[in-house]
């Protein structure tokens, strides 16, 4: 499997992360991408860099206006008089109608939904890195059904993650929305995509990208958000509006659930997404949903992991896994071994 991965997600290193009205450590550390790339590394997978593809994939998922914020909002808060060193909304325009400001502090409030998506210096050059990615290896997915008439895989080793970046918003350690930019770009050569969201978080930002679109699927697994972030969004009445009513599905699961609950409902995702009959599937691999994991939403094994990849490896599709959540703890690496290494046939689950 080639695991595409550029060492510029470092760039982006949040200094802090306000819990309950604590600041303590953001869980969104460089170093988690570091044991990913080594169980990677370690599973003899091929790690390669991404192309350089420019604004064009973000632009076709992201708003312009999001885009230059991105860009541009650390320059301007720089030049505010006692502006600390990340840019950290603390006005927003909340539940009513409000108009698009001009001044950077107001422009945070309206981009970025919740104080853990700080933007640091290299932030922006980060995420960018991290689409670029995404781009690359769901080109690499693309390219090799063509070359062979095979099922490809390939891996996304992305961060910052993505999928609670909605088109013009930040959330939840999220800018760029890695497995809606690789989706878009797959649909160039796929008439229909299939998303499955694994990670312990709704993948939000992904569903309100497509949430009025019938093209592409998103099936998404997670904590119930009645009790867990992201809150306002994951709940199971929610199937999509428009043309994409009955395309969007959300499988929320008590919190603490363990391997039987989150495998059922690796079940039933399977069965919608096989009625919806896509030629291309991504897999938005959080890996945060484990036992072990410091956020602590379920509680998932690491022969659950292996088995939900054997369901994933089922549907024999090409696939893309685009890296989500997945935080430091002792059995991260092995999480993302037993993914791996069960897609591609080496580990029996």
């Amino acid at each position: 499997m080639k695991v595409v991965y550029s060492d510029r997600h470092a760039l982006h290193d949040p200094s802090y992360f306000l819990v309950r009205g604590e600041k303590r450590d953001s869980a969104e550390k460089p170093g988690r991408a570091d044991v990913l790339l080594k169980a990677a590394r370690a599973g003899g997978h091929e790690v390669v860099p991404p192309a350089y593809t420019g604004l064009v994939p973000v632009l076709a998922v992201h708003t312009p206006e999001y885009v230059d914020f991105l860009q541009t909002a650390q320059r301007e808060w720089r030049k505010l008089e006692g502006a600390g060193p990340e840019v950290i909304p603390g006005v927003h325009p909340v539940r009513y109608r409000g108009t698009y400001p001009r001044a950077v502090v107001g422009r945070a409030g309206w981009h970025q939904v919740d104080g853990a998506c700080p933007i640091g210096p290299g932030t922006w050059d980060a995420a960018l890195a991290a689409a670029q990615v995404a781009v690359t290896a769901a080109q690499i997915v693309m390219d090799e059904a063509n070359a062979a008439g095979s099922r490809p895989i390939a891996y996304a080793l992305c961060r910052p993650p993505g999928h609670h970046a909605y088109a013009d918003l930040a959330g939840g350690f999220c800018f760029l929305n890695n497995t809606a930019i690789a989706a878009q770009h797959l649909r160039t050569q796929h008439q229909r995509v299939a998303i499955l969201d694994i990670d312990v978080h709704h993948g939000n930002g992904t569903q309100g990208i497509f949430y009025a679109r019938n093209d592409v699927l998103t099936v998404s697994i997670h904590a119930d958000p009645a009790d867990y972030y992201p809150f306002f969004w994951g709940h199971a009445h929610e199937r999509g509006e428009g043309q994409g009513e009955g395309s969007n599905l959300n499988l929320p699961l008590p919190l603490g659930s363990g391997d039987d609950a989150w495998l059922a409902a690796g079940e039933r995702a399977l069965e919608r997404i096989r009625t919806f009959a896509p030629t291309a599937l991504i897999v938005a691999l959080g890996l945060d949903a484990s036992e072990h994991d410091p956020l602590q939403g379920l509680k998932v094994t690491t022969s659950g992991f292996a088995r939900m990849a054997a369901l994933i490896a089922s549907l024999q599709l090409p696939t893309l896994l685009v890296q989500e959540g997945g935080y430091l703890g002792p059995e991260l690496g092995d999480n993302l071994g037993a993914v791996l290494s069960t897609l591609t046939g080496d580990r029996l689950p």
